[in-house]
Formats: structure tokens, sequence, C-alpha cells
């Protein structure tokens, strides 16, 4: 836990510089996207700007993250959804800031937002909600131009600039979900003052054949996978699909929904998609063309059923594993959220993936699968008064989360409470009355 020092009011901020005591010099305009520039850092060179507008930024972004290293959650065409079907609900500003060698080069983009709602507004990363990773786009050379020992100055440049803003004053910093490395470099936002996320992540390294990474697994492990296989095949024929027709991929997403949210509701977990614009968005991304190669939708189907269903992402040699569900009935005590999940696998080996990514969550599934951990870290500061008793509770509330979630006994006792009580609340409730 950090305590950053309050920022100043634009006004304020102007006013110093007349004086001549400010050191650091006022924002100019950027020539490519009129932007606020705020000048080369004098240890590093690099240049940041800030961009409110993501339509200004979206050609360079897009040509960026082609060559940076990334996961599918900065790309810019998953955050212009996001801000377009949730952002916008929530007064959240996009504050996204950039940083460029001498020669124009970008170095590495900061996909930044302000969270405006209520009396404490957050910095935090865009679309932190639905990512389950959230860091920087780097250029592949990011660590060689830039010195560990260098980030925590530029970051102190770059949040200042956002601070400039008229529309993006802020008092918390809320940086979460952060990965350790991004692509083949160590995440900068790890000199920051971090602490874990009371959650981990999972990946797998694929084999080049499915007999041999599915090899791997016990022949008990695998027997009995084959007669649960043959039950569900009992109910019909069993078929790994993968919708071609917008039609197709809303009907697989709609039951995706469904199946969730029951779910959901058994465990008694808030439903993800019954908050404002998540379904739409989720819709709008698998059905963008531009992300034609980075959605993927798939279903189990059964006969006539749809057992499991299935929304990835993919980017740059790994499958991202991000939203699946099962049915529930009769098929359900057959696995077919398993099946569903060997099929993706075999799927992500067939098409030459190198890396399998469970994303993030510590269930005993993912280990079972997987041969490395992901460790997440979280940033918090404050960056007025008024904050601080935020980030005291935010510190503890993580702080006994981790401590709960990273305890197997206790994780099971408090999921098994939760859903008891989720379970006598459904029984509680009045009968619908009949039309």
């Amino acid at each position: 836990m950090t305590i950053a020092k309050p920022f100043l009011q634009p006004d304020a901020a102007q006013r110093k510089v007349a004086a001549g005591t400010d050191p650091v010099p006022a924002p100019s305009m950027h020539p490519k996207t009129g932007s606020e520039d705020a000048g080369a850092t004098p240890r590093t060179g690099i240049r940041l700007s800030l961009h409110e507008d993501l339509g200004a930024v979206a050609q360079e972004w897009r040509l960026f993250e082609k060559r940076a290293d990334c996961t599918p959650f900065q790309t810019f065409e998953w955050l212009a959804a996001w801000q377009r079907h949730i952002g916008v609900l929530g007064d959240v500003r996009p504050a996204i800031v950039f940083g460029r060698r001498r020669d124009g080069m970008l170095v590495f983009v900061l996909p930044l937002a302000v969270d405006a709602r209520g009396f404490v507004r957050h910095l935090t990363w865009l679309g932190a909600d639905l990512a389950d990773y959230n860091a920087p786009l780097l250029a592949p050379d990011f660590s060689r131009l830039v010195e560990a020992s260098q980030f925590a100055p530029l970051w102190r440049e770059a949040i200042a600039l956002i601070g400039k803003s008229p529309r993006l004053c802020f008092d918390l910093v809320d940086l979460r979900k952060m990965p350790e490395a991004i692509g083949g470099q160590r995440n900068p936002f790890l000199d920051l003052a971090v602490a874990p996320n009371p959650s981990g992540a999972h990946k797998a390294a694929l084999d080049p054949s499915w007999d041999s990474f599915y090899g791997k697994r016990s022949s008990a492990t695998r027997r009995r996978n084959r007669t649960k296989l043959n039950r569900l095949a009992a109910h019909g024929e069993v078929r790994f699909v993968e919708p071609q027709t917008d039609q197709e991929v809303r009907h697989t997403l709609e039951t995706l929904f469904e199946q969730k949210a029951r779910s959901f509701a058994q465990m008694g977990v808030r439903n993800l998609f019954a908050r404002p614009g998540r379904r739409d968005f989720y819709l709008d991304v698998a059905l963008n063309p531009a992300l034609r190669q980075t959605v993927h939708v798939s279903r189990l189907q059964v006969g006539p059923h749809l057992a499991a269903t299935n929304l990835g992402l993919t980017l740059k040699g790994c499958y991202y594993y991000v939203l699946a569900s099962y049915g529930d009935g009769e098929l359900a005590r057959f696995g077919p959220g398993a099946a569903h999940l060997r099929e993706l696998i075999r799927h992500a080996i067939e098409r030459g993936f190198h890396h399998f990514d469970f994303t993030i969550g510590d269930e005993s599934y993912k280990r079972e699968w997987c041969d490395e951990e992901i460790k997440l870290y979280d940033h918090s500061a404050a960056a007025s008064a008024r904050a601080l008793p935020t980030v005291l509770v935010n510190f503890m509330l993580r702080r006994t989360k981790r401590l709960v979630k990273q305890n197997p006994v206790l994780w099971r006792t408090v999921s098994k409470v939760r859903a008891l009580a989720a379970s006598l609340r459904l029984k509680a409730r009045p009968p619908a009355s009949a039309p």
C-alpha cells in the first residue's frame, strides 16, 4: 500500500508553472492527434502523450498491437467495444497514455481510464472488470529501452499528465489483476508498490499433437473420461461445433448466458450478465468482423442439446479460456463441460497454438492440466486525502480474500456456505403468480 502525493487541479498547476516553481513542464499538444504531450522525460528520452478519444488513436493502436507484447484484453477492438457498451453507461473516461521514442516510434501504450462515479474517483485500467489480465502494451524492445529503475519516474509523469486534464481528476489509483510478465518481458508495473491479487492464473504448454499432450494424463483419468463420453453419446451424437453464421453465434452465446446465470444463482454469485451492457458487449465482440480471428465461439452438441458452450480468445499462439458453461439436468452428470474443454485443447493444438491459458482462477481442474502458474498483482495508491479510507479498506479486504482463496479448506467452506445461502433464498422466494 502506498500513499501518493495529491494531484493539483489544472489551474493550480498552471499557476505554479507560471511562477517558475514547478519542475514539470506544462503539456503541449501532440502534433498528430491534438492530445496533451508532456514532453520527453530526461532519463529515458520517452515522450508521453495523453489521449481521451479512442477514435483518434485507433489506427496507430491497431498497428502497434500487432508487434507489441500484450494480451487480447488490451487490443483496441476489445476495449473500444467495452467502452461503447459499458464504460459510457458508468461515466468511465478513457485516459490512454502513449510513450514514444525521440524518433516517434511507440514504446508502450497504457490503456487507462478514470471511473468518475461516486465520491472517490478511480484511475484504473480501461475495461478492467471484464479483463482477466490488465497490463500495458509493450514494444518488443521495451525492456532494453526502459530499465527497471526508470519506470517508476515514467509512471509518475504519466499520472501527473492525466491529473492535469479537467475531465480526468481522480482520487485513487487502483490497478488490479496485473500479470508478472507480458509476453516475454517482465511487467514494469511490478516496480511499483504491489501486493498479490487474491487469485492466480494458470497456463499449459501444448505439445505438437493431442495424443502426446493427452497421453500425459493418467490411464485412470482417460478411462473415466471415455466412460462419461460414452454415456453422453447415449443421449445423441456428440459433436464439437464452431458456429459459422451470426445467428448461430448469437444462439450459442444466449445459451451460454442462460447456463451461466443458473450456475451463478446456484453458487450465490451475482449474475455477471445481468449488469448493464454486459450481454451486448459479448455479442458485439463475437460478431465483430475485426475480431473474427481473435474471438472463438464453440459448443458441445449432444444430439439436439447444447450441452456446453464457450467463448475464448486467441492471440499470438495462445488460446485464452475466458467464458465456459454447461447445462444442468441429466447430461450434467456426465461431464459435458470437461468433454468440451478437451475438444477445445485439441482444437488449439490442431491450429498450431503453443499455449492454452486458463486465465484467472485457482480451480483444481486447471492445476491438473497446467504446468505454469501466473502470479497476479494489484497496485493501490491514494491521490487525495478522501481516498485514504478506501485504500485501507481495500487493502484489508484483498488480504483477507487472498487468505481465504489460497487456503483450499477455507475456500471450500466459504463456497459451500454461499451456495447453501443461495439455495435457501431460492426456496424462500414466493412462487410466480399465474397470469
